[in-house]
């Protein structure tokens, strides 16, 4: 039968010296403190979880009156590039978002560099200066297009 007192229990090993392992090295406090890390029991539940919370947009569509006016803006940028001239542009443009059902909409200013009305898109410089050959041009759908807030109208 156990007594309540350990020392008595185990007096005859309780005084011993403790017995080094001469081939095995002193586990380091940073080595035993990752004994008790946490363990993730679920793993990428945080991420799914953050994923859930982001939010997206809808995607508007514009009205007859926005739409005739942004084709016509476009028709005037076309202009500036057949007189060989290169319009810097601001567009807002929807982007899909490719995990979630809506997306978010973008606002970019750059060099247009092309725009093809029959694959209907606009082709823009990925950098300001036009012979930089080592970034990709940036295409974008006229159905994303839904403003147009600046453009050099005075090279018409």
């Amino acid at each position: 039968m156990k007594s309540k007192d350990p020392k008595t229990d185990y007096s005859d090993i309780i005084e011993l010296p403790y017995c080094k392992n001469p081939y095995r090295r002193h586990m380091s406090l940073y080595e035993r403190a990752a004994q008790f890390a946490p363990f993730a029991a679920l793993s990428g539940y945080e991420e799914m979880i953050l994923e859930e919370s982001r939010l997206t947009e809808t995607e508007s569509e514009l009205s007859d009156y926005k739409t005739l006016i942004l084709d016509e803006k476009l028709s005037i940028i076309n202009y500036l590039l057949e007189n060989g001239n290169i319009p810097e542009v601001t567009l807002i443009f929807f982007v899909p978002d490719k995990n979630k059902t809506g997306g978010s909409y973008k606002e970019i200013t750059a060099l247009v560099k092309s725009i093809d009305v029959t694959l209907r898109k606009m082709i823009l410089y990925g950098s300001y200066d036009i012979h930089d050959r080592r970034t990709d041009n940036i295409t974008i759908d006229f159905d994303s297009i839904k403003d147009i807030k600046h453009f050099d109208k005075d090279e018409i």
